[in-house]
């Protein structure tokens, strides 16, 4: 794997790990201010971000060794609504900046894995930003947000509300692929 692809997939590795463990702490504070539907949308979301680094983590199987490794990652444990706002703009900071330009370089190296990855994680990272939105809205109301059945691809991060669908529309997966959070 050339050097700037596999740089580009540690440094989406690391932050969509952060993601992952920053939601299910952030899951804990919705749960305790009282918004359960937005805590267990952090928790969906970061089975979601798992996925996502398992995929980056797997493109670069022939890749070892220890590396120091940038990431933005952020941090901070406030009110929920401090916390939606947080998860907003590390997903808009993905989809308009970090992933394009990962993508960009992965296609100019001819990196197949790499691409499919980031796609992948890049395609499940709107409908993220789009949810958290919709919750930060309901709790700035004062309400939790109204939401149903979560489902995740644990292939893709594929998130969606409602019944499970038979194929993930991003990866293809089939339906027994996907985790409920009910």
């Amino acid at each position: 794997m050339h050097e700037m692809t596999a740089a580009n997939l540690r440094s989406a590795f690391s932050g969509e790990s952060m993601a992952h463990m920053r939601y299910k702490i952030w899951a804990e504070r919705a749960a305790k201010d009282g918004f359960a539907n937005v805590a267990r949308l952090f928790r969906a979301i970061s089975a979601a971000e798992q996925a996502h680094a398992t995929n980056h983590f797997k493109a670069m199987a022939d890749v070892a060794g220890a590396f120091l490794v940038a990431s933005g990652g952020g941090f901070g444990l406030g009110g929920t609504s401090q916390n939606l706002a947080g998860a907003i703009e590390g997903e808009t900071f993905e989809i308009n900046e970090m992933y394009p330009a990962y993508m960009a370089v992965a296609q100019a190296q001819g990196e197949k894995a790499a691409e499919r990855s980031m796609h992948y994680a890049i395609s499940a990272e709107k409908i993220h930003a789009e949810m958290y939105a919709r919750a930060k809205e309901a709790v700035d109301g004062g309400e939790d947000v109204q939401l149903g059945p979560m489902q995740i691809c644990n292939v893709c991060g594929y998130t969606a509300e409602g019944e499970t669908p038979e194929y993930c529309p991003i990866c293809g997966a089939k339906k027994d692929r996907f985790q409920t959070f009910a």
